[in-house]
């Protein structure tokens, strides 16, 4: 952790001080297999129409800021917020759940630059801070549950220029992240029908679009 945030400020401080700094801002749509959620809300609320597949959709906002040490290789911070949710009406009442989490990454990239363009490859690690927010049928209130884990990210990013220093930007990901168990004051989130602790660690797709500043 100490490592981590040593390195984040690394980063944000060189890229205050030179010329080689791209800032992107953007969102996409992830595809996320998470089975232990799916099984329990699978298992516990979804009606039979209304089963979860291996695969289902989320939104994602990211902020980045990359330097450039040389001209084949630059190194970045991304800081991506994934949000989804899930609800489910049955004659007891609704059932929610919202799911955050919060995904800081010191990613390194390989870079080929041309005129007006830029492909760039590359993966990382970072920390992780789930957080689901249950709430169950017939209940007024809700129950929290945090947990801290870490995450692996492969990229491919490209950048093709709109003005001087101004770039439209896509880019695919491809992440693992080891979320754990997450717990609410001590309390694991438990599925009753199979007997287990509830992991959210997952696998994941996306797609994301967005603007990178060359400063």
């Amino acid at each position: 952790m100490k490592c981590f945030v040593f390195i984040a400020l690394l980063v944000l401080t060189v890229s205050t001080s030179y010329s080689q700094v791209r800032i992107r801002g953007g969102m996409g749509v992830d595809y996320i297999s998470d089975p232990s959620l799916y099984n329990y809300l699978n298992q516990n609320f979804a009606a039979p129409g209304s089963q979860l597949s291996s695969f289902s959709s989320s939104v994602n906002f990211s902020l980045e800021g990359d330097y450039m040490v040389s001209d084949k290789y630059e190194i970045g911070l991304d800081v991506a917020y994934r949000i989804y949710s899930y609800t489910y009406d049955n004659g007891l009442g609704s059932y929610d759940l919202t799911y955050h989490n919060l995904m800081p990454t010191i990613v390194n990239y390989y870079v080929i630059s041309g005129e007006g363009y830029q492909f760039k490859f590359g993966g990382g690690v970072g920390i992780r801070f789930p957080n689901a927010k249950e709430t169950l049928p017939g209940s007024t209130s809700s129950q929290t549950y945090t947990g801290t884990g870490f995450g692996l990210l492969l990229r491919a990013a490209g950048n093709t220029q709109i003005s001087s220093d101004l770039y439209a930007n896509i880019l695919l990901d491809i992440r693992y992240d080891f979320n754990g168990e997450p717990k609410n004051n001590g309390v694991n989130f438990y599925n009753r029908v199979d007997g287990s602790n509830v992991s959210l660690n997952s696998f994941s797709l996306g797609l994301g679009l967005g603007l990178t500043y060359y400063l």
